[in-house]
C-alpha cells in the first residue's frame, strides 16, 4: 500500500541527507500516517481511513462527515 492520507493527499518527499562534511545524499520524508477508524452516525457504519497526523486535527475541527465530502469532491476518496 502506498504512503499517502487518504484525506488530504500527502505523499512522501525526496530530499538531501547533509553530512557534516556537506556530502549530500538522496533520502525521503515519509508522512506520518496512522490507519484509524471513524464512525459515521449518517450511514450507521465504520470506515477505516490511512490519515497522517494533520487531517487528524482535521477531522477533530470538522468532524468526519465533512472532511469526507470534501475529500470526495476532490477526488481523493472513492
Amino acid at each position: 500500500m502506498s504512503k499517502v492520507c487518504e484525506i488530504t493527499g500527502k505523499r512522501a518527499m525526496s530530499g538531501n541527507n547533509v553530512s557534516f562534511s556537506i556530502n549530500k545524499t538522496k533520502r525521503r520524508f515519509n508522512v506520518n500516517l496512522s490507519k484509524k477508524r471513524f464512525y459515521i452516525p449518517e450511514e450507521d457504519r465504520w470506515v477505516t481511513l490511512k490519515v497522517s497526523a494533520k487531517a487528524l486535527k482535521i477531522i477533530n475541527k470538522k468532524g468526519v462527515s465533512a472532511v469526507l465530502k470534501d475529500a470526495k469532491a476532490q477526488g481523493l476518496v472513492k
